[in-house]
């Protein structure tokens, strides 16, 4: 979704302003996947490109460009479903434990984002995990409904998002962080999808839909669909590019003027 976020406001209203990306995905599941880079590491990635970056233009000039840019991020939604579908996560921590995990590290991670130099941050909310089809197959009890203990995680969640990042506004002088709402978006095209032309909202449209997700599905996994621009998934957790081109655009209309101004 961010990519498509940063292609609307190049192309927008806001296509003079330089833009930056940042990921805050992977606070827990860099301990269990191997395919996804922790957080501290994606930092670490980001200050080489810094530098870099001074190399090129110099410090002043880059210096202005880092904290002039804006900076989305993504945070929560992934680690959720890593702690639903792993073992050892969900019998170790209750769920407002792990939640509490991802929110300190929420805060670090933007702490130290601000210390190398970013000032305008949009962060998104969890999105409503109940309704993603992977958890739907594994926690609706045969039910194709979303799961309502399961959404209310994630209603817990960003409220106490909303918190942290609240006082986080309150002592990092200059910072303008604002938390950029896809709960409510992606809810209602799972609630409503004929309004917004989609037709499918149990499955995604790789595989069976209804557990495969990541690197396990892909455009040579046996029942692949056709037709994408039905599915609200494209996968057992992920938004399909329709999907995520509808959020791109709440933000881009909601909550890109919010770090403009």
């Amino acid at each position: 979704m961010e990519d498509i976020v940063l292609h609307e406001v190049r192309s927008g209203t806001f296509r003079r302003r330089r833009i930056a990306r940042s990921c805050c995905r992977g606070a827990i599941q860099g301990w269990f996947a191997n395919n996804t880079l922790p957080m501290y590491q994606q930092l670490e990635y980001y200050q080489e490109c810094q530098n870099k970056l001074v190399e090129i233009v110099g410090q002043s000039k880059a210096s202005s460009i880092i904290s002039d840019a804006i900076y989305i991020v993504i945070d929560g939604s992934s680690d959720f479903v890593t702690y639903y579908i792993h073992p050892l996560l969900h019998n170790i921590y209750m769920v407002d434990q792990f939640a509490d995990i991802l929110i300190g590290s929420y805060s670090k991670y933007i702490q130290r984002l601000y210390a190398m130099g970013a000032r305008e941050i949009g962060v998104t909310n969890a999105a409503p995990m109940g309704c993603l089809p992977v958890l739907i197959t594994l926690f609706g009890s045969h039910s194709n409904e979303c799961v309502d203990r399961l959404n209310n995680d994630s209603i817990d969640y960003n409220k106490n998002l909303n918190k942290t990042s609240q006082n986080l506004r309150k002592i990092l002088p200059g910072i303008k962080l604002v938390v950029c709402d896809i709960y409510q978006p992606l809810y209602n095209l799972v609630t409503n999808p004929s309004e917004n032309g989609f037709s499918e909202t149990r499955r995604g449209y790789c595989g069976t839909g209804l557990l495969e997700t990541a690197i396990i599905c892909n455009n040579m996994s046996i029942g692949t669909c056709a037709n994408a621009s039905n599915y609200v998934f494209w996968d057992g957790a992920h938004p399909s590019e329709a999907t995520n081109k509808i959020l791109a655009d709440t933000m881009v209309a909601a909550d890109i003027p919010l770090l403009m101004s």
